[in-house]
């Protein structure tokens, strides 16, 4: 007769118990990251409240509407969701778009590598302001708000993007995107998308909540001197 029988592995339950420890670490600093956004935003949200209505009074009076834009990204999980800014484009933005791309070379090749331009023409002259001081985001917020976006994380991309990470997506989509992240802090734009990637990789495995007070400490003088922001 086995003495032993019915008296599980020494190993697998300790592997289970360990398995189950770091299952509950995991899901209570996800809910403490979630309370902290909640409680930092809606703060944040009564405090720039004139500044966002005197931003839309300029853009209505400079530009018409729409005041606001939403652009379609990846979230938590895959989820796609509605990112939120200041609209700093021109309306016909994906027109102007095609037609700059078209007959310059130059500006197609930095398009296809980091999906963005230094000089783009569907910015409008208001809409450069927005972009170098960052206001443009403030609306997003709002995705903090509703469970979409988190303060620290990595910058919300568009689904055409997801082949850049290849295997690491899967990284990306662990956490929700972030307002400000390692790579606004790193030169944003002036980085390669390799870099970006890396960078959003390194923040998402090796995470913790005084790490994210760090970025946002950090975030205050990355937006002052504007570095790799257009």
């Amino acid at each position: 007769m086995n003495s032993g029988a019915g008296i599980p592995d020494g190993r697998k339950a300790g592997r289970g118990y360990a398995d189950l420890k770091e299952l509950v670490s995991r899901k209570t600093a996800r809910f403490g990251k979630r309370a902290f956004d909640v409680a930092v935003c809606s703060a944040a949200l009564i405090f720039l409240l004139p500044l966002i209505a005197l931003m839309a009074a300029v853009l209505l009076l400079i530009q018409g509407r729409p005041l606001f834009i939403s652009h379609t990204r990846v979230g938590l999980d895959g989820k796609s969701f509605p990112c939120f800014k200041f609209r700093s484009m021109v309306t016909n933005g994906d027109e102007v778009l095609r037609e700059h791309l078209s007959g310059n070379a130059a500006a197609l090749r930095e398009w296809q590598e980091t999906h963005k331009l230094k000089d783009d023409p569907r910015i409008t002259p208001f809409g450069k302001f927005l972009r170098k001081s960052s206001v443009d985001e403030l609306p997003q917020l709002l995705n903090i708000i509703r469970g979409e976006m988190s303060i620290v994380g990595p910058r919300p991309i568009v689904r055409d993007e997801i082949s850049r990470y290849g295997l690491h997506i899967e990284d990306y989509k662990r956490v929700r995107p972030g307002l400000t992240g390692l790579w606004q802090i790193s030169g944003r734009n002036d980085t390669s998308y390799h870099d970006r990637v890396a960078l959003d990789v390194r923040y998402v495995r090796e995470w913790s909540f005084w790490r994210d007070l760090s970025i946002i400490v950090k975030t205050v003088p990355a937006v002052l001197k504007s570095s790799g922001s257009y």
